[in-house]
């Protein structure tokens, strides 16, 4: 019997599979008022991450085989390579969804956020209670009001910052509904050995790039742990570390006055010409050449 392919949606498909987002810079998305997305009753395996949040109606859908069901002001959490499938709706169904790459996630969230996030991946459904949910809405329609009236619009920062603080208000508002215990002896080893890793990933302090660095605090092998993140993310040790340095690299890049050379010393590298390999390697542009594309200083 032929096996079923699943139909892949990375984040650069968004614009084209919905036209109608209230805010899109390359990296985050916005959108509501779904329902007319073509194929959004297929199955589909989304390769970035997201939060939907229901304004009205119902909404089931499944997410790797386990059903969910959200009513108004329910939140659900979206990990990267999850299969969704079954969606369906009420008619008056109306929703608020952020999606975004996990590089930005990486330098959006720190250390305790990340925690939250872990705990709520387990648990993707939160029910917000009517003041939270205000308050989510809030900052959306201060977004799209900055959208719709640009002459007002200072910049691709100011929009960054009212999106963090969303972010930040949210999970805030998420752990006042979660057992935020340590829970750790309940775990496996595996499974406490990639969130260690992964809250090591969110210190912002910390700018190694070697596998075994991380595996030698873990006290495991590079082998076990490059295992361990294809088991939980699918993507190796090495990936996942290299997303999270980049992003603080885009981050420095964009968002400080630090010097290529600063820049480059901040993140840990001696060599100029090294760093500048190395984000030609993964942003396909030069330090320089990145931060004036991006249009940096303006």
């Amino acid at each position: 019997m032929q096996q079923h392919k699943i139909t892949e949606l990375d984040l650069d498909d968004v614009p084209q599979v919905y036209h109608n987002l209230k805010y899109n810079d390359g990296e985050i998305y916005f959108a509501d008022n779904i329902t007319s997305i073509p194929g959004l009753m297929k199955q589909f395996k989304v390769n970035f991450i997201a939060y939907v949040m229901v304004t009205e109606g119902r909404l089931t859908v499944d997410m790797n085989n386990v059903t969910y069901q959200l009513d108004k002001n329910c939140s659900l959490f979206v990990d990267r390579k999850v299969v969704i499938d079954n969606v369906k709706h009420t008619e008056n169904f109306n929703c608020v969804i952020c999606a975004m790459s996990t590089d930005v996630g990486f330098g959006f969230f720190n250390k305790s956020l990340l925690q939250s996030i872990m705990h709520i991946m387990a648990n993707p459904v939160i029910k917000l209670e009517q003041a939270e949910a205000d308050l989510m809405m809030k900052y959306y329609e201060l977004l799209v009001f900055k959208m719709e009236h640009p002459d007002m619009n200072f910049g691709r920062e100011t929009v960054r910052d009212i999106i963090r603080c969303f972010a930040y208000d949210l999970l805030s508002n998420i752990n006042r509904h979660l057992n935020q215990g340590n829970d750790d002896d309940m775990l496996r080893q595996s499974d406490r050995i990639y969130r260690r890793f992964m809250l090591l990933l969110a210190d912002n302090t910390n700018v190694n790039r070697s596998v075994k660095s991380y595996a030698d605090e873990l006290c495991v092998s590079p082998k076990y742990l490059t295992s361990v993140c294809r088991k939980h993310s699918d993507y190796t040790a090495s990936e996942l570390i290299a997303t999270a340095i980049i992003s603080r690299i885009k981050q420095l890049l964009l968002y400080s006055d630090l010097s290529i050379k600063e820049v480059a010393s901040e993140m840990g590298f001696d060599n100029l010409s090294f760093f500048g390999k190395y984000v030609r390697k993964h942003l396909g542009l030069s330090p320089n050449h990145y931060r004036k594309a991006n249009g940096y200083g303006k």
